[in-house]
């Protein structure tokens, strides 16, 4: 009998270890082509931007393919490593920057859009195949005229 237990033991160990093992490894986050982060800053008129995006779109006119990276600007600086970041594939790349007053909507307001400092703002450049820093400075003539704003969803 304790010969039986014994095997089933072993078999039970040697199917947990099996089935484990099956989690580790690569998953299809990491499949694809190698990314590159990249981090820096933002400024706006000489100053840091509070809040908005960084997105790095491979030029395909420069023969650069591959998924896009994006990186989240907060209080002047981003960073493609950090929380909702991606990193880039290298190379020619389009980076649109969108500059924001603020990351969070208006408490008293929540469905009123968040203002826009500068239109998004589009420049060409290429990226290292290896991490990088960049700093980035949005010059005053991107500034997004005084508008009043569109109407929250479902508002007349």
């Amino acid at each position: 009998m304790k010969c039986i237990l014994s095997i089933a033991t072993s078999i039970a160990c040697t199917a947990l270890i099996g089935f484990a093992s099956l989690g580790c490894g690569s998953s299809a986050a990491d499949e694809g082509p190698d990314r590159f982060d990249v981090s820096g800053t933002v400024t706006f008129n000489g100053a840091p931007v509070p809040a908005g995006t960084v997105l790095f779109q491979p030029d395909t006119s420069r023969g650069n393919d591959g998924p896009q990276g994006v990186a989240t600007i907060f209080d002047g600086k981003f960073n493609t490593a950090e929380a909702g970041g991606r990193g880039t594939v290298g190379g020619p790349m389009i980076i649109q920057i969108t500059g924001l007053t603020s990351n969070e909507p208006d408490p008293e307001n929540p469905q009123k859009p968040i203002p826009q400092l500068f239109t998004d703002y589009e420049i060409r450049e290429d990226l290292p195949k290896q991490d990088t820093t960049l700093d980035f400075q949005v010059p005053k003539e991107a500034a997004r005229p005084a508008q009043q704003g569109r109407p929250a969803v479902g508002v007349p």
